[in-house]
């Protein structure tokens, strides 16, 4: 059922106890359609209509992750700003809690997997390098609430002081370089360690992939599974490493194996000059593009500093979207529930992003600026605006004009490798 529009002033909402479920501008990358098709198949749609729809609940969940310093019932009220004269109800804490619970997380996951993916943009040259589409791989801890449901799944860390910290899960994302959209995500507890995940993060890599990693994936059995999703790999590993050399090639390269894989060793020497003086270090990288010819070592050790741009993508979500709190939820699943949310939150706001910079031809999507993007959506949500379409469809819209607005200015290449 298509719901009706209710017109306010200049704000356009769905109908009725619907209108507060939107997201502002970002409710284009997520429309009610997406949200109610995913509520069906996940069998969340509510079996009558209650003052605080199903579909409502879910823009709740992921307005929660772009207000992340207020509780939820400061967020209702964020989403209710803008809708002045609309009958709409004054829900308690508890019972937005309730229905929270339940949502439950299958909904917001389903959401995460529908959006994940390389954001699509015609800056082949920021995305991509010989034809390969640049992707990176690593993990991240997040603190949770401690809460003694929470605590039954995710432990806590020890301190530097023999004390212990919060709960603690592990993230690890596949995230696309130039974009830094994200392809594919998984997490757990933090028993479960990185180079698990990366097994499981597998699944997404594809031929004509290129991924890029530090030394902490340079396991000879990961590598193995790595390689025969057909992606190719840049991969730093220990120096002291004894790999066997087979041929060496004219741009200081060998080619050697791992197990029975076949790959070439590039040593490289980065001489680091600031402020402070000169510094010289080396590390060595492996690689499945084999041909030094079509794959100059000079050129992949230049791109093998692009790996920073996922340690980047964390500090937005740690960060930026969180300001460096722990997570709300004192559930396990609803940890699940507001994962997925933030996840898909960051995914919709990389989106706008890269659609911004993609309408002017030849703008690096790294130079767009994510706290601008982040700010200019919220200012979104209070307003109500932008939350349909209009006949004529803005393709930049108001997050996109601010980001163009505040281009940065192009980045410089990572001191320290990783």
């Amino acid at each position: 059922m298509v719901d009706q529009i209710a017109i306010t002033r200049t704000v356009r909402v769905a109908a009725g106890v619907f209108a507060p479920g939107h997201l502002g501008e970002l409710t284009q990358f997520i429309p009610f359609e997406m949200v109610d098709e995913i509520l069906a198949a996940t069998r969340r749609t509510q079996q009558r209509i209650r003052l605080l729809p199903a579909r409502v609940v879910v823009y709740l969940v992921l307005a929660g992750c772009l207000f992340a310093e207020l509780g939820y019932g400061q967020v209702w009220r964020k989403l209710t700003a803008g809708l002045a004269g609309l009958d709409l109800a004054e829900p308690s804490s508890g019972t937005l809690r309730e229905a929270r619970q339940r949502l439950g997380s299958a909904p917001l996951r389903a959401l995460f997997d529908l959006l994940r993916g390389p954001a699509v943009t015609t800056a082949n040259h920021a995305v991509r390098w010989r034809g390969l589409l640049v992707a990176a791989i690593d993990g991240t801890t997040m603190s949770v609430a401690d809460a003694e449901a929470v605590r039954a799944r995710y432990r806590k860390q020890r301190g530097n002081h023999g004390g212990a910290g919060y709960p603690a899960l592990r993230l690890s994302v596949l995230l696309t370089c130039g974009t830094r959209s994200i392809i594919d995500a998984v997490f757990g507890p933090i028993s479960t360690g990185e180079l698990d995940q990366a097994h499981t993060l597998a699944r997404s890599l594809r031929a004509g992939m290129l991924l890029l990693a530090d030394r902490n994936y340079a396991a000879a059995d990961l590598i193995t599974t790595l390689a025969a999703t057909k992606a190719d790999l840049l991969i730093r590993c220990k120096n002291g490493r004894r790999l066997p050399v087979i041929t060496r090639y004219r741009d200081g390269s060998w080619l050697s194996t791992i197990g029975t894989l076949r790959v070439r060793v590039i040593d490289a020497q980065i001489t680091i000059r600031t402020s402070d003086g000169t510094r010289t270090s080396g590390y060595r990288l492996i690689t499945t593009l084999l041909d030094p010819h079509t794959h100059p070592a000079g050129e992949l050790i230049k791109l093998y500093h692009r790996r920073w741009e996922i340690e980047t993508a964390y500090l937005e979500i740690k960060s930026s979207i969180l300001g460096g709190r722990v997570l709300r939820a004192r559930t396990p699943d609803g940890v699940d529930q507001e994962i997925y949310a933030l996840l898909t939150v960051y995914q919709a706001l990389r989106t706008a992003m890269t659609d911004a910079t993609d309408s002017q031809p030849a703008t690096n999507p790294d130079r767009a600026s994510f706290t601008t993007a982040l700010h200019t959506a919220r200012d979104q949500i209070t307003n109500a605006t932008g939350v349909i379409a209009d006949t004529v469809i803005d393709l930049v819209g108001a997050i996109g004009r601010a980001v163009l607005a505040h281009l940065l200015p192009d980045r410089r290449i990572r001191v320290k490798p990783g």
